[in-house]
């Protein structure tokens, strides 16, 4: 049982988006997040059916941000590139005919809505603007 890394690898190409001029290539977006240009092109391309990202070919192109950064939540983020929720429930059927295997589906899942409601609500306090001013205030910092 693992865990993702697409919403911190999405929300690291957003910031790092944000923060540039011009598109960048995924070559560079693969250097700052130290993976492959490939990976970075994968998650791109979901981030662009999301609307999130536009892409450009040629020598000048690359990816940059579909809009404003001020305008994209990090929960469009995870919404884009998480297909599940965030806690995951049995892999299969639990025993019917025990009290707790019969129930326990019902449990765990009123509770893991209202923890993947106010995770959600959380993200949507956040822009992608917000994370690169976090970022470039931890930078200034750094520097003192």
């Amino acid at each position: 049982m693992s865990t993702s890394s697409r919403f911190a690898v999405a929300v690291h190409i957003l910031t790092l988006l944000a923060s540039a001029d011009a598109p960048l290539p995924s070559s560079l977006i693969a250097g700052s997040v130290g993976t492959n240009p490939a990976l970075i092109r994968r998650l791109i391309g979901v981030l662009a059916q999301a609307g999130l990202v536009s892409t450009a070919m040629g020598a000048a192109g690359g990816a940059s941000l579909a809009r404003p950064a001020d305008t994209i939540t990090l929960r469009d983020v995870f919404r884009a590139v998480e297909s599940d929720s965030l806690i995951a429930l049995h892999a299969g059927a639990p025993n019917p005919a025990c009290m707790v295997g019969r129930e326990i589906t019902g449990a765990l899942t009123r509770i893991t809505d209202k923890a993947q409601a106010a995770m959600e609500e959380n993200l949507a306090q956040t822009t992608i603007a917000g994370m690169l001013a976090d970022v470039e205030r931890s930078a200034r910092a750094r520097r003192r």
